[in-house]
């Protein structure tokens, strides 16, 4: 791995998921509104110091957000700072964040939504509370990180890799398609973490993609195969890299942050990206979305215009490691391929709303 001079990131450890959470909320709001999500603020409980909105929306500006509260605070501080605008913060889990969205309805006290996973906000968008945002933001943007209906934006991307430890995998043994990894040769070898957000949201992806058939098959088959099941991401890639499995599923930033905890000299970790478009090449986004009731339009879109600015950008390429989307900013990471390199499936990411079906097909082959 190429030199990392980063602090280390206290968060690492908070990436879970907690999705059945929001599909026990929306049944008991009366909303068949499935949700997926990915990983980050999204592992931990809601922060109920939330605030009131205002009606002076030049002035103040109440934020949902999925994000964890460590990671992109002092983003947000530099939010206040560059628009003068008071930035109030409700923090939470994203899924449950968008089920309060879809609770508070036209009471709204939201006026921007900052999800960690695009799944949360197609499903506002899917219920109308979510307006169109300017072509100006939206065109900052490729078309593959935003909504084809201009209701949100992606703001940073992570992608789904196979990790693996070269000591055990040779360069000709890395799977080219996730059915390699059901191979009996690799049995007890690969991690999963079937309750985390990031895997649920590519489990989605698979549905969307190939069905809901071939996706079953291929969840059995890993679990016949005796895969080994993890809590989340931290954990599977720490079972990489001591050793302990061959392969690992998880997100890409994971490998960085791990490094910039513990020092390159202690990871030894390959990231293998699957070539072919296909589910597990899924690149999802943390975005934003401007309530359509929150009446905080013109404050929630100079967020929109700072998340998606230079500055912003270089924050989530140099803190959180993850691929920044716009303002023509690239990642420092010399090792980390770039965005436009890799073969991503062909997926409208609203689509990873349909979480309540991933959790229904993941229920009954017996992984959650």
């Amino acid at each position: 791995m190429s030199s990392l001079s980063r602090s280390p990131h206290p968060w690492r450890g908070h990436r879970r998921a907690s999705w059945r959470r929001l599909t026990f909320a929306l049944a008991g709001l009366g909303l068949v509104v499935p949700l997926a999500t990915a990983c980050g603020g999204d592992d931990e409980g809601p922060d109920e110091a939330g605030g009131e909105g205002t009606s002076d929306a030049s002035q103040e500006l109440v934020i949902y957000s999925g994000r964890n509260e460590e990671l992109i605070d002092p983003l947000l501080e530099r939010l206040e700072e560059a628009t003068g605008t008071t930035v109030t913060v409700r923090y939470g889990d994203s899924a449950e964040l968008a089920a309060q969205i879809l609770e508070e309805g036209e009471r709204t006290n939201a006026g921007l939504f900052l999800s960690q996973d695009a799944g949360a906000l197609g499903a506002l968008a899917e219920a109308g509370l979510l307006t169109e945002l300017p072509r100006e933001a939206l065109d900052q943007v490729e078309p593959t990180f935003r909504a084809e209906d201009g209701s949100w934006v992606g703001v940073s991307g992570r992608a789904r890799i196979v990790a693996y430890a070269p000591e055990q995998v040779g360069e000709d043994e890395l799977p080219q398609e996730l059915a390699d990894l059901t191979d009996p040769r690799w049995s007890g070898e690969v991690g999963y973490a079937p309750t985390n957000a990031s895997f649920q949201s590519f489990v989605t992806a698979m549905r969307v993609l190939e069905g809901e058939d071939a996706t079953r098959r291929w969840l059995e088959d890993l679990r016949a195969n005796d895969a080994q099941a993890f809590d989340g991401n931290g954990p599977i890639l720490d079972a990489v890299n001591s050793g302990e499995l061959a392969f690992g599923l998880i997100n890409h930033y994971y490998v960085y942050e791990l490094a910039a905890e513990v020092g390159e000299d202690e990871v030894s970790v390959g990231t293998h990206y699957l070539p072919g478009g296909g589910p597990g090449s899924l690149v999802n986004v943390a975005g934003v979305g401007i309530t359509a009731y929150g009446g905080q339009e013109a404050a929630a879109q100079e967020a929109v215009d700072f998340l998606l600015s230079e500055e912003a950008q270089t924050y989530f390429a140099e803190e959180t490691f993850e691929y920044p989307l716009a303002a023509g900013v690239t990642s420092p990471v010399e090792e980390l391929p770039s965005l436009e390199s890799l073969e991503v499936p062909d997926i409208d990411l609203s689509d990873l709303a349909t979480l309540q079906e991933t959790l229904t097909l993941l229920q009954d082959v017996g992984m959650v």
